[in-house]
């Protein structure tokens, strides 16, 4: 039985998707940001607002350890992957709500990278605390 080219199309744009598709989970790199452009005084809160749309963006936010950071997520994906957030390392979990803003605050008491993620752990980023 011989293949028609049909069928040979179909297969392409089926591995193409494929490819596509694990490209913009896996490979596509979001730039880093910091949380603060300047190193704000002890005992300031440091703020980030981090987009929700297919991804986070930025992905990775940088911080100084010990200090109060205060994430607001603002999803305007309407994909059910991205309706939470996700902190392991803190305990956090939360629902965003889409075209709205969601607080999350905490406090990295070392340097270190702390991940998070959607519900589904599709989407990730990280914090990344400094001394």
């Amino acid at each position: 039985m011989m293949m028609q080219a049909t069928d040979w199309l179909v297969i392409v744009a089926g591995l193409a998707a494929i490819g596509w598709v694990n490209w913009y989970f896996f490979v596509a790199g979001r730039a880093p940001a910091s949380a603060v452009g300047t190193v704000p005084p002890t005992g300031e809160v440091q703020e980030q607002t981090i987009t929700v749309d297919g991804g986070y963006s930025p992905a990775v936010v940088r911080v100084k350890a010990g200090r109060p950071v205060r994430l607001v997520f603002d999803r305007r994906d309407t994909g059910s992957c991205s309706e939470e957030v996700v902190f392991p390392d803190f305990g956090i979990r939360r629902f965003l709500p889409t075209g709205r803003k969601t607080v999350v605050e905490l406090t990295p008491p070392k340097a270190g990278r702390y991940d998070f993620t959607c519900g589904m752990s599709m989407l990730h980023g990280a914090l990344v605390a400094e001394d």
